[in-house]
């Protein structure tokens, strides 16, 4: 079975400005808030998704990354992955709502992981979710609270997101 494309690229351009508007106005504006993308296409919804904010409400948004390949727990099954760098705006997050941003949404297992290397970090106000892809089929109760897209998907089926960022096209395709 081939790839179908479920997400061009103006579905994405529509999906990420929804969530900027769901974002602001479940914080009611953008003051104390931080967006963390989880690497690697995380970080550059969470820049996207930064800019948008920032064009609507007026105000500068600081983003930034959070690496949680330490805190997985299925890094013994797969050493191989090398952590990239965490990096916390200036300020931090310590009383601040923190909007962690990720591509596609499985098992819930990365959020978690997120959720730890967080609290490593920091003390945020308020931790929310925003997910471009919410393909289901969680083992954590984990709920994202800002979705692009919700795709029902079979466990087997791979869900593929590309952005021009890291793969030159931008798509969202799901097959075998």
């Amino acid at each position: 079975m081939s790839a179908r494309t479920i997400l061009h690229e103006a579905d994405i351009s529509r999906a990420l400005t929804r969530i900027a508007h769901e974002v602001l106005e479940s914080n009611r504006g953008a003051d104390d808030l931080v967006l963390l993308g989880i690497p690697t296409r995380g970080v550059a919804l969470a820049r996207r998704l930064g800019a948008l904010i920032g064009e609507i409400s007026g105000h500068p948004v600081p983003v930034g990354s959070l690496d949680v390949t330490l805190f997985r727990d299925d890094l013994a099954q797969q050493p191989t992955r090398s952590p990239r760098p965490t990096e916390i705006p200036v300020g931090g997050i310590d009383g601040r709502t923190v909007v962690l941003v990720d591509d596609v949404l499985f098992s819930g297992r990365s959020i978690r992981a997120a959720l730890d290397a967080l609290q490593s970090i920091g003390r945020p106000a308020v931790v929310r979710l925003a997910i471009l892809v919410d393909r289901g089929h969680r083992e954590l109760p984990i709920r994202p609270d800002f979705v692009g897209k919700n795709i029902p998907s079979a466990r087997s089926e791979r869900v593929n997101v590309r952005l021009v960022e890291h793969d030159g096209v931008e798509e969202v395709t799901i097959g075998a």
